[in-house]
């Protein structure tokens, strides 16, 4: 008998064979019970002793994989149960992979302390057996495909960016070196360049998908050594307006997969989203008498009470930030015609988080050198993103996006290392 799912056995009954997880067992008056699960839900197996398949699992131990058929009934009704609940009549057994009896955390428990958290990260894969942990990554994959369904429907075009870079792709800070043969090399902090030769290239509109590296010594609940990134650009644009339009447009389509294909209570954000200069920011937030650490960038006490004031006074999840100063900027940011102090750059931030960083980038050739030389960039080093804009590049613009950061405040989750299959940090290597 072919194995099918515990969902869809419930759905189907009758004869039946189940595989899974043995999350809880049971011993009462010569009958074993056991809590399978499987990643589409849980099911209880009843065996009843001098049975066959009571003997093969009489010694089972807790999270052994086993594989059972027999009779899927429903059980008597609970007072005060939701919706109906089904058992197996177990007929057949085996044990298809037993585990040790002493597991190195317990998988049902929550973690309640920092050292407990970072024991269940070196056991990350009993961690994830967790259903409320793996429904983490049933959202990554909506949210990813929904915005995969709008770069699909607006004609994007993937591209497929390296990680070995020759020069840095921001200020040079915060990037890892790497050995390279004879010569040096460094992982990159984002798809940048490459994105921006697209345009070059003619392909017009772009997305990529892939990781980041950070060489960031940050112990924060937000910031990782390397995270997946999502990044897009596109042709001839106006101004930044128009990456913005496009990134709300990306968002609900994301958040709106989530909410139709998990079953979700995920509201869709109206349009358009809040808009603020970073001067009106400041300003918002110095009334309220909210500390500035900077004058060019939040911290994150201030982007926390700017997403709070938002929420009250437009009940917006989301605000764009706007105008930010030279200073704080990459090189290959856009200036303003009104004010070359400014950049025609933004923040998107989301429940109080920086989750994007998008601008409209500088494409004159003389221009884009004369910023980097401004920066103090080695221009040698950058000869070859620079020869992208010597032989005719429309005007454009993008964003990178983090979506853990995302993932982190959609579920309300701690630390963005809950929302990663495998976290790293300052101090995580492994496993």
């Amino acid at each position: 008998m072919a194995k099918i799912s515990i969902k869809t056995a419930k759905e189907r009954q009758g004869e039946v064979s189940v595989a899974g997880w043995a999350r809880n067992i049971r011993l009462h008056k010569g009958v074993m019970f056991i809590d399978l699960y499987d990643l589409s839900g849980m099911m209880q197996l009843v065996a009843e002793a001098g049975s066959e398949a009571y003997q093969v699992l009489e010694n089972l131990s807790l999270e052994s994989v086993i594989e059972v058929s027999g009779t899927v009934k429903p059980k008597p009704a609970r007072t005060g149960a939701t919706e109906q609940e089904f058992e197996v009549a177990v007929s057949a057994a085996r044990v298809l992979s037993a585990a040790d009896a002493e597991l190195p955390i317990p998988v049902l428990t929550k973690a309640d302390n920092e050292a407990d958290v970072e024991n269940r990260f070196n056991w990350r894969w009993l961690d994830l057996r967790q259903p409320e942990h793996q429904k983490i990554f049933k959202v990554w994959t909506q949210l990813e495909k929904g915005w995969r369904q709008y770069w699909d429907d607006a004609g994007y075009i993937q591209i497929y960016t390296p990680s070995f870079m020759s020069t840095a792709s921001e200020s040079g800070a915060e990037v890892f070196a790497v050995k390279y043969f004879d010569r040096e090399a460094y992982l990159a902090q984002s798809p940048q360049f490459y994105k921006q030769m697209a345009m070059a290239a003619g392909l017009e509109k772009v997305f990529a998908v892939g990781p980041v590296y950070r060489a960031e010594k940050s112990f924060t609940n937000r910031h990782a050594t390397e995270f997946t990134g999502w990044d897009f650009e596109i042709s001839y644009i106006e101004s930044e307006d128009d990456v913005m339009r496009e990134l709300e447009q990306m968002i609900i389509k994301g958040l709106a997969a989530v909410s139709i294909n998990l079953g979700m209570n995920v509201a869709a954000p109206a349009l358009p989203f809040p808009r603020l200069t970073m001067a009106e920011a400041k300003a918002k937030l110095a009334a309220a008498g909210v500390k500035a650490e900077a004058a060019d960038d939040f911290s994150a006490e201030e982007e926390k009470e700017l997403g709070q004031m938002i929420k009250k006074e437009t009940g917006h999840d989301f605000v764009f930030v706007t105008h930010y100063p030279v200073s704080a900027r990459p090189f290959y940011h856009m200036r303003r015609e009104d004010d070359p102090t400014l950049t025609k750059s933004f923040d998107l931030f989301y429940k109080g988080l920086e989750i994007t960083t998008g601008a409209q980038r500088e494409h004159r050739y003389d221009v884009l050198k004369k910023q980097a030389e401004d920066k103090g960039m080695d221009i040698a080093s950058l000869e070859d993103y620079l020869n992208f804009f010597k032989f005719g590049c429309p005007p454009h613009g993008g964003a990178g996006i983090g979506p853990a950061r995302i993932i982190m405040k959609l579920l309300d989750l701690p630390n963005i290392r809950e929302a990663v299959f495998l976290p790293r940090d300052v101090k995580r290597l492994r496993p």
